[in-house]
């Protein structure tokens, strides 16, 4: 009987998996969902919520772009007058092997400053951060639902969103498991209580006033609170 010859190629085509591009309402392992996102460099988020892989809209300037923008130089700003903290835009976030987010915006307390997170050996953040921040215009039931919930489940101990399209600003800090809103001071600033000094201008921030914003921040920093703070995140 004459042997049966198998070509190289023919090999390959057998023994190559094939793999699938991410799509909205996949289930999905958090190894499998990494193996797809990073295969596809043209997709720019894709989160896995609760197992299941969801991809947002294209992003508009006006109701994300520019808010965006406005809370990153809002953090830029306290990050420099503040040793111990980190923040990252847009960065995958592992929180158990289900979930695997990207928020807009996130701030950390480095570990020797008594942080929760960490940087794993790929670079990926693990763990709860201190603080998550969300851009919400189109997303804005997943963020006030399934994401809130599952940063409340992780630790987060503060999560703050902006909802856009009502021009409407929520920050939560976790008591006792669940979120509570935080309450405005006298002058209707919203203030950190896990990074003192991180002080928000809220009706200034939804007329795009962002010099006074930044103006109310520099009183923040300013305050004993976040000179405390600062010296004890030294030490």
């Amino acid at each position: 009987m004459t042997p049966t010859t198998v070509r190289p190629t023919q090999v390959h085509a057998a023994t190559t998996k094939i793999l699938r591009p991410l799509e909205s309402g996949d289930r999905l392992t958090r190894a499998e969902f990494e193996r797809r996102y990073s295969a596809m460099p043209h997709v720019k988020k894709a989160e896995l919520i609760e197992g299941e892989v969801h991809m947002p809209s294209p992003v508009r300037h006006t109701t994300h772009g520019q808010p965006h923008f406005y809370l990153i130089t809002w953090l830029g700003a306290y990050c420099a007058a503040t040793p111990g903290v980190d923040a990252s835009d847009n960065a995958t976030l592992r929180l158990d092997w289900r979930n695997e987010v990207q928020p807009d915006v996130l701030l950390r307390l480095a570990v020797e400053a008594g942080g929760h997170s960490r940087i794993s050996e790929e670079g990926y953040v693990e763990g709860a951060p201190e603080l998550v921040l969300e851009v919400a215009s189109s997303n804005a039931a997943l963020d006030l639902h399934a994401k809130k919930e599952i940063y409340g489940r992780s630790g987060v101990q503060e999560y703050l969103v902006w909802r856009t399209l009502d021009e409407q600003v929520d920050w939560f800090e976790l008591r006792e498991g669940e979120y509570v809103p935080l309450e405005p001071d006298e002058q209707g600033r919203l203030r950190s209580r896990v990074f003192p000094g991180l002080w928000l201008a809220v009706t200034p921030l939804l007329a795009g006033d962002l010099a006074l914003v930044l103006a109310e921040l520099h009183q923040g920093v300013a305050a004993d609170e976040h000179t405390t703070f600062v010296q004890r995140s030294i030490v």
